[in-house]
């Protein structure tokens, strides 16, 4: 028996079709699969689609529900250009940048954009290095894998 397919639903007003492109515009292993219209009036309800290779259905379901920071999309990047890079175009024409690497993109959905150090900084054996670097992040919005380096060294580098 095949495993049941598992896809993660975001609700959108009207835009869930102009979400879903750009999504797929921004990671590897992207596309949209398929884009379900009604049948009637020729409007996208449904838009099948992968990020990174996960699948997302992107729902134009009207004001009935809204996208919370409870259930955002977390991308671990390789390094500081594509954090970047991903954190530069979520944020642009109308997203908003918030602390310790969260934002919203301009379609209202939540995002959290790491790097790949940040987890491994704070998994290290010495907490207060790692708690250095806890500190540090609160008081970021997009993330500087320098400036938590720093704090785990205790060099500095990061002037208030």
């Amino acid at each position: 028996m095949e495993p049941a397919q598992q896809r993660i639903c975001l609700w959108f007003y009207t835009q869930g079709e102009q979400a879903a492109r750009f999504y797929v515009s921004l990671l590897p292993d992207s596309r949209i699969e398929r884009v379900l219209r009604d049948p009637a009036s020729g409007t996208v309800n449904i838009v099948e689609f992968r990020l990174g290779g996960i699948g997302y259905l992107a729902i134009n379901g009207g004001p009935h529900l809204r996208l919370t920071e409870a259930v955002p999309i977390s991308v671990l990047t390789r390094d500081q250009g594509e954090t970047d890079r991903l954190w530069n175009a979520l944020i642009a024409e109308g997203g908003e940048g918030g602390r310790c690497g969260w934002l919203r993109d301009r379609f209202g959905l939540p995002w959290q954009v790491l790097p790949e150090a940040l987890p491994r900084l704070l998994a290290q054996a010495d907490r207060d290095a790692a708690g250095r670097v806890a500190q540090r992040l609160l008081e970021m919005g997009r993330i500087e894998i320098a400036e938590l380096e720093a704090a785990f060294d205790d060099t500095g580098l990061h002037q208030a």
